[in-house]
């Protein structure tokens, strides 16, 4: 936790490497539909900027395997910045080649160059200790600042680290400083609401909480294998058959740690997977065959939003229904807007829950969002960030 920061280090006039997370959502003409992270990075570069540093900007986009493909080029980033910062952003057309090289050579005070998308490089994913020091060698101190990737040991998320100082951005010291509270030293009552599809996605994640929080909350279609595991049936709902024990395990160890656990009551059921599907509310003991659970019924809103009032800490991850179809987004939009009226800290675990709250408009009431849903999760489980732990200790 304990990280140094770009306050903590001399950097007038020097050359710094920034990680960024650009990945940010395009329509099929790349033009930014979203642009919440590139947003989410200007505190950190107009710091440098005040610092009078050469900037080196770096991020990937999407999933490109390792060649170039111009869908995934950052050069729509490139303008979208230049336009927020109201000044050039120099773009690299590669990543270590010739062109990079030679305008990260030329940099000068106050300048903004933005390398090509750092994935365009299978060694990047591969964390390639060649191009890693490549990376190093345009430049005198590294920044990470891409929290999204802090999971994952890449070349430019922590290789790089290995060959110039390391330390963090005001994103990740943000980051680390409410998720890290939250796990490290709540204010109380401390609760959870975890909704999603699967709980095999979450197992980590509610086995930690179960050793910190005062309740749990379970939504989304992993709660359908709670269900089936006391024994009822949950028709053609989402349901991991092999996870059935683990559920119960995770019930038994809830009631020995003395944590409120909080399931359904009742669920919206359709008919199928689709926008405009018949649906109804049931009793989660009554769902009929042949049925679908994709949402939380309304008693269940009224009992999480009636725990949820006394909470002076809540972390969120995973929608608790299928909140991409109107019909079936009335549970997740309740707990969004319960939250958004708390007097408590909130934070929105990233991700799928991010984005609800974003659709339903609530991001300016939230304490915290997130901008790393599998990083976010990973730190809640208590697991170590290698993007975190490259950095320097204060």
């Amino acid at each position: 936790m304990n990280k140094k920061t770009i306050k903590d280090i001399d950097l007038k006039g020097k050359k710094v490497f920034v990680r960024c997370d650009f990945n940010v959502p395009m329509d099929e003409n790349q033009n930014i539909t979203d642009n919440t992270r590139i947003v989410a990075a200007l505190p950190t570069i107009k710091y440098l900027l005040d610092q009078n540093c050469k900037i080196i900007l770096a991020s990937h986009l999407g999933r490109p395997k390792g060649e170039f493909k111009k869908e995934y080029s950052l050069a729509p980033v490139a303008k979208e910045l230049s336009k927020l910062l109201d000044k050039e952003v120099i773009m690299a057309e590669d990543v270590i080649g010739e062109d990079a090289t030679k305008k990260a050579s030329e940099l000068k005070e106050g300048e903004i160059l933005l390398l090509e998308n750092v994935r365009f490089h299978k060694e990047e994913t591969e964390n390639e200790p060649e191009f890693s020091k490549k990376l190093a060698s345009m430049a005198e101190i590294y920044v990470n600042d891409a929290f999204g990737t802090a999971h994952r040991a890449h070349s430019s998320t922590t290789g790089i680290a290995s060959y110039l100082p390391a330390v963090s951005g005001f994103l990740i010291e943000k980051e680390l400083k409410f998720l890290g509270n939250a796990i490290n030293d709540p204010e109380r009552p401390f609760m959870a609401i975890l909704g999603g599809a699967k709980v095999s996605d979450k197992i980590g994640v509610i086995d930690s909480l179960l050793e910190k929080v005062d309740t749990l909350m379970i939504g989304g279609g992993m709660a359908y294998t709670f269900f089936k595991a006391q024994g009822y049936e949950v028709g053609n709902s989402i349901c991991e058959l092999d996870k059935l024990d683990l559920a119960k395990n995770l019930m038994e160890k809830a009631k020995q740690k003395n944590v409120k656990l909080m399931l359904p009551v009742d669920t919206n059921v359709g008919k199928e997977y689709k926008a405009d599907t018949e649906s109804k509310i049931v009793k989660w003991t009554e769902i009929p065959e042949g049925w679908e659970g994709f949402d939380i019924g309304p008693e269940t809103i009224k009992q999480f939003s009636e725990e949820l009032q006394k909470a002076k800490t809540v972390v969120w991850n995973g929608p608790v229904g299928l909140f991409e179809f109107p019909q079936f987004a009335v549970g997740t939009n309740s707990i969004a807007k319960v939250l958004s009226e708390l007097d408590a800290t909130t934070i929105i675990g990233g991700g799928d829950s991010a984005a609800a709250v974003k659709k339903a408009g609530l991001e300016d009431k939230m304490t915290h969002i997130s901008t790393g849903g599998g990083a976010s999760l990973e730190f809640l489980e208590g697991k170590k960030l290698p993007g975190i732990e490259c950095l320097l200790d204060k």
